[in-house]
């Protein structure tokens, strides 16, 4: 397989990012690429860790605590993106700065309880069902401000705003469609807890849609890194 020029890949998704947020008229540099490292190998982290680049989302605990040991030279901030498993908050509370991925009450209990004293509070993103998929994880979007009220009073976290991975859609107007309600979501959130800012959604194939409704996080891995 050809390898890739992840500098150059790099800088072109960047530039993706920078013209949606002319075109759409966000703020420039509004919008974070996070880079999804999961199975991708230490050399190529590295590499866009050399680029400048410090914000790396993982999705598998094991793999990515080797990482976060291997790289513990680099000043990289680590963000958890994937499923989560109620044997795995332990881990994720003490080696992540972001969790995107929390989806029932129980798990943003569990990771408030592990988070060492030691450490700043964690900083979760709450995970909406936005297209009310029934196979996927998340709370429902009625579901959402009850379990806000609860989750808000957990002393080692912070909530910083809301995670969507929407059921894929190829028609720009569809993807749109999702992402706004979940901007919609954003604004209700907003009202309980105001210091919340960000929009955790949008992938290589819906970022331009995911920009145009405001999104502050979108979340690129194969399309940087090349295939794994």
């Amino acid at each position: 397989m050809q390898s890739i020029d992840i500098s150059s890949t790099y800088h072109d998704i960047l530039s993706q990012i920078r013209t949606a947020e002319a075109t759409y008229g966000r703020l420039p540099n509004s919008v974070q690429l996070l880079a999804v490292s999961k199975k991708q190998p230490i050399e190529k982290i590295r590499q866009l860790a050399d680029c400048g680049h410090h914000a790396f989302g993982e999705s598998y605990v094991q793999e990515a605590i080797e990482k976060i040991n291997q790289l513990s030279d680099r000043s990289l901030t680590w963000h958890f993106i994937g499923p989560i498993q109620s044997n795995k908050t332990k881990l994720i509370a003490e080696h992540f700065s972001w969790v995107h991925s929390v989806d029932r009450l129980k798990i943003a209990q569990r990771l408030n309880q592990q988070r060492p004293e030691s450490l700043p509070r964690l900083n979760i993103c709450i995970q909406v069902n936005v297209s009310l998929e029934p196979t996927k994880s998340g709370f429902l979007p009625d579901e959402l401000l009850p379990a806000v009220e609860k989750i808000r009073q957990l002393p080692h976290l912070v909530i910083r705003g809301l995670m969507v991975i929407p059921a894929p859609a190829e028609q720009f107007v569809v993807q749109r469609q999702q992402f706004k309600h979940a901007h919609d979501l954003l604004k209700q959130l907003q009202t309980i807890v105001p210091d919340a800012d960000t929009l955790s959604m949008g992938m290589s194939a819906d970022l331009e849609a995911a920009i145009a409704e405001h999104s502050t996080c979108v979340r690129i891995g194969t399309a940087l890194f090349g295939h794994r």
